[in-house]
């Protein structure tokens, strides 16, 4: 199968990928600022290194996992290479500078051509997945969010699609490419651009996504997720299972309720794909409206 994590790290975003082929991607390295980094964690779970890592936009909150970049020695990296040091720090706060230093001299390391065997395009590369990444690059570079890179994974019939901070002007420049069209039509699940946040809410993105099932949203407990319902309105839901194994009917899954979100997309029947695929996902908390559900189901309210 190919399982995507989308980890609970805060105000952040990173997100793990595990192809059906073995092989490992991270797309943005953010961690929760206090004891949790993926890449460690990873490291300690056995994962050897990562064949792949896309750093969508180099944001504090995109990277500030990159302290641990070195344990999982990746053999590519996906940035916005159009993006000069000039940009990149003006874009930031002083305050991060030291996060910023990291990333420059990450990225000048990953100057070479990238190898035939990794290329993520490739599906054969990757189990038979079918990855695309789109770079929209003509917006105001005052802006580094509509800058971030646009991933979008496609197995089994099922397809997600993976975005940074991109706002609206970005979505409307890659929304003009035919190509990021048709690749975005039949998605299944996406991670809310901006953490939720309105600024990166795009009706025009969405009314192209004409199967969308679940958003899924990496927020923190005091971000802003001010378009949280309008995401959910737009999605036709899809069964969430939450820790206990309870399912239930879901349109919208958020890190700051749900914890850490696992999508797993597969065949029913890898010997006969005929047979269909399956689309399962879980979260590491406990459903929190899962108790006002069965109450309502009992005739409680």
């Amino acid at each position: 199968m190919l399982q995507i994590t989308v980890w609970d790290v805060q105000h952040g975003s990173a997100s793990h990928i595990r192809t059906p082929n073995n092989r490992h991607m991270a797309v943005d390295l953010g961690d929760d600022g206090d004891n949790f980094s993926p890449l460690r964690h990873l490291h300690a779970s056995g994962v050897g290194y990562l064949d792949t890592v896309v750093i969508t936009h180099p944001h504090r909150d995109h990277m500030d996992d990159i302290a641990n970049f070195h344990l999982l020695s990746p053999h590519t990296l996906w940035t916005p290479r159009h993006l000069l040091e000039a940009d990149i720090r003006k874009g930031n706060r002083t305050a991060d500078s030291g996060v910023v230093d990291q990333y420059l001299a990450v990225r000048q390391g990953y100057t070479s051509s990238v190898p035939a065997t990794h290329d993520i395009t490739a599906p054969a590369n990757f189990g038979g997945v079918n990855f695309s990444v789109f770079v929209p690059s003509q917006c105001d570079v005052a802006n580094l969010n509509n800058h971030s890179l646009v991933v979008v994974a496609s197995y089994a019939g099922l397809k997600i699609v993976i975005p940074g901070d991109n706002e609206a002007p970005s979505w409307k420049e890659l929304l003009k490419n035919p190509a990021f069209v048709a690749a975005i039509r039949d998605t299944d699940v996406l991670l809310a651009p901006h953490h939720g946040r309105e600024a990166g809410y795009c009706s025009e993105l969405l009314d192209e996504m004409v199967k969308l099932r679940l958003v899924i949203i990496s927020d923190g407990r005091f971000g802003d997720t001010s378009a949280t319902g309008r995401y959910g309105y737009r999605a036709s839901g899809w069964e969430v299972y939450d820790s206990t194994g309870y399912k239930e009917k879901r349109y919208c899954v958020t890190t700051r309720c749900d914890g850490t979100i696992t999508v797993k997309f597969g065949w029913q029947n890898p010997a006969n794909i005929n047979e269909g695929s399956y689309l399962n996902v879980t979260t590491s908390k406990e459903n929190p409206a899962k108790w006002a559900s069965v109450l309502k189901s009992l005739g409680g309210y």
